[in-house]
This record gives structure tokens, C-alpha cells and sequence, in this order.
């Protein structure tokens, strides 16, 4: 039982549901329900996604101890060439994570996303540029404009000023 736990599926799924517990925790500090003239709270859907993600790791993590121990789990966890990309992609989300505040969202993830479909993904120019270009004006409609949930704009904060007078 006690290996069953140690297995790196039982263990990731743990951490996800402490992340998930912590999220749903922090989520409650706005309000989750619904309010009748304005739709749910700021804190509902960070709230409800976190719960799903906590069901849905309990459910890998019982799923992973249940199973025991077979010869397949005594397989390296990562595969030899694999620990590099992680690294990277991990390394580049903390950097996007890290530049959201100084540049704001509409940069850092569509940077990101630049980086990674063309370069780390190698798909074509019309694929990244594309996916580049209308997610931020995707997630501004999402976020800011029907949620009413205010992305970090960094110093290109003044450049929303005239979309604010339209929409708000």
C-alpha cells in the first residue's frame, strides 16, 4: 500500500488536490455565488473549476492506489530525453508568469504563445500567428468585457482606455 502511494501518478495527484484545496480556499475571499442582477461572483468560477480539478485528481489519485504496484510503474518516470522540454516549457511559463505584471497578459501570453507553437511546437507561421493574434482579443472579450474580470495590463494599461469607454 505504502509504494502504491509513492507512485508518481499518486503523487502528482495528491499535489493537485492540495493546489486544488488551496485554490477553492483563496477563490472564497470573493463571492461564489450567484448574484441575481450581475450573473456569479468573481470568485465562482476560479471556485467551481478548482473543485472539478480536486474530483478529478482524487479520482487519478484512488484510481493509482487501488491499482497497486505492477512492473510498468517501475519504469523511470520520465523517459531519458524528456526532462529537457519540461524544463523548458516549465522555464517559459514562469517567465510568462513573471512578465504578466510588467507588460500585462496581452503580451506575456501571446509571447508565450509565439514561442511555443513556433518554436518549441514547429508548427507553421498561419497556425502561430493566427492563435497569436486573436486569443488576446479573445480573452479581452471573455474576461473583460463579459465576465467583467480585469486581466494585468502592465504599462500598456493606458492603451485599454478607449476600448474601456466603449464597452463600460
Amino acid at each position: 500500500m505504502l509504494k502504491s502511494l509513492l507512485k508518481p501518478e499518486s503523487l502528482i495527484a495528491a499535489a493537485l488536490m492540495g493546489l486544488a484545496a488551496y485554490l477553492m480556499w483563496h477563490a472564497t475571499v470573493l463571492p461564489i455565488g450567484w448574484d441575481g442582477a450581475r450573473g456569479p461572483g468573481g470568485g465562482a468560477f476560479p471556485f467551481w473549476l478548482s473543485a472539478i480539478m480536486f474530483v478529478a485528481a482524487a479520482g487519478i489519485f484512488l484510481r493509482s492506489v487501488l491499482a497497486g504496484v505492477r512492473p510498468e510503474d517501475l519504469k523511470p518516470f520520465f523517459e531519458p530525453g524528456m526532462l529537457g522540454p519540461v524544463l523548458a516549457v516549465t522555464l517559459a511559463l514562469g517567465l510568462t508568469i513573471l512578465l504578466m505584471p510588467i507588460v500585462g497578459a496581452y503580451i506575456a501570453i501571446p509571447l508565450f504563445m509565439l514561442w511555443y507553437l513556433r518554436f518549441f511546437g514547429r508548427n507553421g507561421w498561419l497556425v502561430t500567428l493566427s492563435l497569436t493574434l486573436t486569443t488576446p482579443v479573445a480573452l479581452f472579450f471573455f474576461f473583460e468585457v463579459a465576465l467583467l474580470i480585469l486581466l494585468p495590463k502592465g504599462f500598456t494599461e493606458p492603451l485599454f482606455f478607449p476600448l474601456y469607454a466603449m464597452f463600460f
